[in-house]
């Protein structure tokens, strides 16, 4: 079924806000390693896997708008939430210190960043991802897919 003009227009809004997201992300987790220094730890590299190709995978969608990314963006989306949520609860304490996969290296729950005493780079990812992940359940639930 073809989607109308206007429909058309609020969907490839929303993947161009996706897009954003994703870019921000991305260029953050850059500037943070990059830029700061900050050296990142395992879960960070897992979420930067999922991260980094959505990027490219929300800009290919806009131009010619295509509703499939939904489909393909989904999978990374959700593992990228996973890790990120795991990385969370570490971080807060509410999972064992045993359960970090940060062995050797950096830890999961190092403290780079403590913005107004509660935003950290953990944070910060599991808000990329939420976001993410709650605009890619209205558009599938807006089109059906």
């Amino acid at each position: 079924m073809p989607l109308s003009t206007k429909s058309s227009n609020h969907i490839w809004n929303i993947l161009f806000i996706c897009w954003l997201i994703a870019t921000i992300a991305a260029l953050g987790s850059l500037f943070f390693s990059e830029v700061m220094h900050f050296p990142p730890c395992i879960m960070c590299w897992y979420q930067r896997i999922c991260m980094y190709p959505l990027v490219v995978l929300f800009l290919m969608a806009l131009f010619p708008l295509d509703t499939h990314i939904i489909k393909y963006a989904s999978a990374l989306v959700s593992i990228g939430l996973f890790f990120a949520i795991y990385q969370n609860l570490l971080y807060y304490k509410i999972l064992p210190e045993a359960a970090q996969p940060c062995a050797q290296g950096v830890s999961c729950t190092s403290d780079y960043i403590n913005w107004f005493g509660f935003i950290t780079i953990q944070l910060l990812s599991l808000i990329a991802f939420s976001l993410l992940f709650g605009l890619l359940f209205y558009l599938k639930r807006k089109l059906k897919v």
